[in-house]
């Protein structure tokens, strides 16, 4: 769990998390869900050589799917983190 690699999963690209960037320097991250504020500032700044200045987290419940029969499933469980950058800094992401 302590490889950066791990604790970041993707960048969001939706009309949202880029009128954040633009706008208030902020960047949308999909993590892991074990990861904690600490962890992910150091894997953003380790990862993109930027300074960070907060983080935010939200976790969000996965969704029930419905499967072929009666039974139903269950989509992941995952988190979503909302990285401050230091006035100045971006991260081009496309």
């Amino acid at each position: 769990m302590n490889d950066h690699f791990d604790l970041i999963q993707t960048a969001s690209l939706t009309e949202k998390a880029s009128l954040l960037s633009e706008k208030r320097n902020k960047y949308v991250f999909r993590v892991s869900p074990r990861a904690n504020k600490i962890q992910i500032k150091a894997a953003i700044e380790k990862l993109f050589n930027k300074k960070v200045v907060a983080v935010n987290t939200c976790n969000y419940a996965g969704k029930k799917k419905r499967e072929r029969r009666a039974d139903f499933g269950r989509k992941a469980h995952w988190k979503k983190a909302i990285v401050t950058l230091k006035e100045g800094e971006k991260i081009e992401l496309v």
